[in-house]
């Protein structure tokens, strides 16, 4: 017993010690301006001071859009698609409505993607046969997916929201840098949000800092698009026209359609667009203006959970061209200020997936950090799914993670409580 004092007296002393973190984090946040960085990516200069991004989950248009337009973008959005329409051979859903639907059309869901991998003694690390990610179902009995009994490492992803995905791309890159190397420094070098740069598939050879995903596979809502087209349907198009695999076997027999399932992007712009148009999540008024939910807010920013977990960005101007000019924002989207409550940087906070995707190996056992914003209709936390509750949530969290973890455990039960009411007001 006088041992497990001593090291809580310990950990106190060392969380004590390191009140230039803290306190710095504290004073960070509170007022704390949007992140805003020099102008980089063919943006214009402007001196307009930035508007707050529109929210709601009213299925209307954020403007970037007509509302008719948006409308028909969201019918086709959710509509089931059949075997004659090109799913599968190996697919995980009918309908990008299936994964994104709670509250409304473009939100998460409680649909888990499965992936597995093997590594062995020396660390060698191998996707499963034909890839890491294994379909739940198929058209064909013969090509149905399994985990290869040799697997060691299976994880599960939740479906994200899409919802203000509009805005996220249309942040530049210098912010996500500008936060990485903040962190940093706050942190005294505890924290290293990592930023990796993928291919913008529709613009060949340009990259831009990747944000969508849990391993920020991509940086546009067009290749974002195509991805989950092709690997959560099943439907190829131009953008991506090989058919997936069966555990490395091919399945294009099975397949009525040919390849490419689409004669254009046609369906992947449009799910695109419908993305752009959509408001951001906004927060609950009536439980946001609460006591509670204010000082849980604070309490959530001193103790350093929005070194990760930043409250705010702002987009790059109206007429910026990015995406290698195939995407230019546009007044609806532009000179926002949006509030995800999320890095969309890789960290290593003890709960990774050991999957390696386009970050490489240092990025095995990291996850993108999850935008808080609209987590109020999750009930189920973390990037598997495995949390039911937001403390349980939180006392997840270790690596990068563990001394924020730890000052929370030093809270007592009333300001927990705090810091949960503040969360489930997102």
């Amino acid at each position: 017993m006088k041992r497990f004092k001593f090291s809580l007296l310990l950990l106190f002393v060392l969380l004590a010690s390191l009140p230039g973190w803290f306190g710095g984090v504290a004073a960070q946040n509170e007022g704390r301006q949007p992140i805003r960085p020099k102008p980089i990516e063919s943006e214009p200069v402007t001196n307009v001071p930035p508007t707050e991004a529109a929210v709601g989950f009213d299925n209307q248009t954020n403007g970037h859009i007509d509302q008719a337009t948006y409308d028909a973008d969201k019918a086709l959005f959710a509509a089931v698609e059949s075997d004659a329409d090109g799913v599968g051979p190996v697919y995980n859903a009918r309908s990008c409505g299936e994964c994104h639907g709670n509250p409304i059309l473009g939100a998460g869901s409680q649909i888990l993607e499965l992936r597995a991998a093997k590594i062995d003694a020396f660390g060698n690390y191998t996707d499963a046969p034909g890839g890491s990610l294994i379909n739940d179902r198929a058209i064909h009995p013969a090509a149905q997916e399994r985990v290869p009994e040799d697997a060691n490492i299976i994880a599960g992803r939740s479906s994200l929201s899409i919802l203000g995905d509009g805005y996220i791309e249309a942040i530049p890159d210098q912010a996500f840098i500008q936060v990485a190397q903040d962190q940093v420094r706050l942190s005294k070098g505890l924290i290293r949000g990592q930023v990796i740069f993928v291919p913008v598939l529709e613009a060949p050879g340009v990259t831009r800092v990747g944000r969508f995903g849990w391993k920020n596979q991509h940086a546009s809502l067009v290749s974002f698009a195509g991805d989950a087209y092709l690997n959560e349907m099943g439907i190829t198009t131009p953008m991506f026209p090989t058919e997936n695999t069966s555990m490395g076997r091919p399945v294009n027999m099975f397949d009525p359609v040919p390849d490419p399932d689409e004669a254009d992007n046609d369906d992947v712009e449009a799910f695109a667009d419908f993305s752009r148009a959509t408001k951001a999540p906004g927060r609950d008024p009536q439980l946001a203006g609460t006591p509670d939910a204010q000082r849980g807010e604070q309490l959530f920013n001193s103790l350093g959970c929005a070194v990760c977990h930043t409250p705010s960005f702002v987009t790059a101007p109206a007429g910026t061209a990015l995406n290698g000019g195939q995407f230019v924002v546009t007044p609806a989207l532009g000179n926002k200020i949006v509030r995800p409550w999320g890095d969309f940087l890789l960290h290593d906070i003890g709960t990774g997936d050991g999957i390696i995707q386009n970050g490489g190996p240092s990025t095995r056992n990291k996850v993108r950090t999850a935008p808080l914003w609209g987590v109020r209709f999750r009930t189920r936390l973390m990037h598997d799914g495995l949390s039911a509750t937001f403390d349980e949530a939180i006392q997840r969290h270790a690596g990068e993670a563990f001394l924020t973890r730890s000052r929370y455990l030093f809270l007592n039960q009333s300001d927990r409580a705090k810091i949960q009411t503040f969360l489930r007001s997102l």
